[in-house]
């Protein structure tokens, strides 16, 4: 069994620049793994069996039971009923006598439909991911790939190499911080957009949730909103449970043919619906998962418009920062001077470079930074207007909110944008 799911492994394989958040990867990595998984087991027979199996005398056993699958079963409303069911005047709920075209039926087809919409809904939880990381452009991944092995630089001085492998110097780290430093201060722009496209991408999270929820509703026929609270709520002492209700374990199929005499015959069939016992699993846990996830999604959304507010603010800078990996040890009083400088974008691609970053390469950023602003902004808590307008009357220098180009690095001492 484990064989079948071999094909997921690639999934499961941990991002090594992190350039989201964990709300990202519970839409992308793990609800789209708990898709994927439900799509393999509803198509994998070998471990259900026959996904349907029908009963009559004389029809091929199958022929009855591709015409059933392929066109709709049906239960009795009425006899979906725990007295009778007790008493013994039915035997399987929604199973029982009923006259024809004169009470009310529940017909079920989704069945069919269940591993196609499961692997869609799996796409589309990959959508905003993907808009994301084509908005962010891998800024942030070949920054920090530019970066790498540099940690060890702080105890060699000279440029190591073993095999593939290469450790910069001390020498080398400091070229590239200060090509960081300018790039952040003249070119980086990370332009209002970056930041917008960021919560886009998350606002996106929220609306698919919900546009899946909505649609799972529809494709159960309007019996998904309820079905966690009626689980929850539900005697399982009685015979018949919510469950039975929306996914019955045997349906009716009423099979047609003309007689020899050209007379329509109407065959009444008892199906086995096994894929069923399946499904109900699959979709009461996906009830609790999704309910989950839009809980996150709208703490995700409402943490954003926080941030967005707040990130100008010293106490709030310095408490994100500082839970980052990176950023426990970094300077306030340097950090303050980089904030004031930052529009949110700059802020948050900040925050992404301390959460990928080592303590002492990402501190020496910042300190260059903060050296480089404070030539233009002695004291950024007093006179704010005066040295913004010396910042602009500077030749060759502008504001960090409207620079543009991005800190990608191709190696050592270059830059493109």
């Amino acid at each position: 069994m484990l064989k079948t799911f071999e094909s997921l492994k690639p999934f499961l394989h941990p991002t090594k620049v992190y350039t989201d958040n964990f709300l990202f990867k519970l839409h992308y990595r793990f609800t789209f793994i708990i898709l994927l998984i439900a799509t393999v087991l509803v198509t994998s027979r070998q471990y259900i069996g026959e996904h349907i199996k029908c009963i009559s005398g004389s029809i091929p056993e199958h022929i009855i039971n591709t015409f059933c699958f392929f066109t709709t079963t049906f239960t009795v409303v009425r006899h979906f009923n725990n007295t009778a069911l007790d008493s013994g005047a039915i035997f399987q709920p929604g199973i029982g006598p009923y006259h024809f075209e004169e009470e009310p039926i529940k017909r079920h087809a989704y069945y069919q439909w269940v591993p196609f919409v499961l692997f869609g809904q799996a796409l589309c939880f990959l959508v905003p991911h993907f808009c994301w990381k084509k908005w962010e452009g891998g800024r942030v991944k070949q920054l920090v790939l530019g970066f790498k092995m540099a940690g060890l630089s702080r105890y060699i001085h000279q440029k190591l190499k073993f095999g593939e492998t290469e450790i910069p110097s001390m020498e080398d780290t400091e070229q590239r911080v200060q090509d960081i430093r300018r790039e952040i201060k003249y070119r980086m722009r990370l332009n209002s957009q970056w930041g917008i496209h960021l919560m886009m991408a998350e606002w996106m999270n929220l609306f698919n949730i919900v546009l899946q929820i909505w649609w799972t509703d529809v494709f159960l026929s309007g019996q998904f909103y309820s079905l966690g609270f009626k689980v929850l709520s539900e005697n399982w002492n009685n015979k018949m449970d919510i469950l039975d209700v929306v996914f019955p374990k045997v349906t009716k199929c009423h099979f047609n043919k003309f007689g020899p005499s050209g007379s329509m015959q109407v065959h009444d069939t008892l199906c086995v619906m096994a894929l069923n016992i399946i499904n109900e699993k699959i979709y009461t846990i996906l009830w609790f998962w999704f309910a989950f996830i839009l809980m996150m999604s709208i703490l995700a959304v409402t943490w954003r418009f926080v941030t967005l507010m707040m990130y100008k603010s010293e106490w709030f800078s310095e408490k994100a920062f500082r839970s980052t990996k990176a950023g426990r040890h970094v300077n306030k009083r340097d950090l303050d001077t980089v904030i004031y400088e930052c529009n949110f974008s700059n802020w948050m691609f900040l925050y992404f470079l301390a959460s990928n970053l080592s303590d002492f390469l990402f501190n020496k950023i910042i300190k260059n930074l903060a050296a480089e602003f404070s030539e233009f902004h002695p004291n950024p808590a007093y006179d704010n207007q005066q040295n913004l307008r010396l910042v602009s009357e500077k030749p060759g220098i502008s504001s960090i909110d409207t620079v543009d180009g991005a800190p990608l690095l191709k190696g050592e001492g270059s830059k493109t944008d």
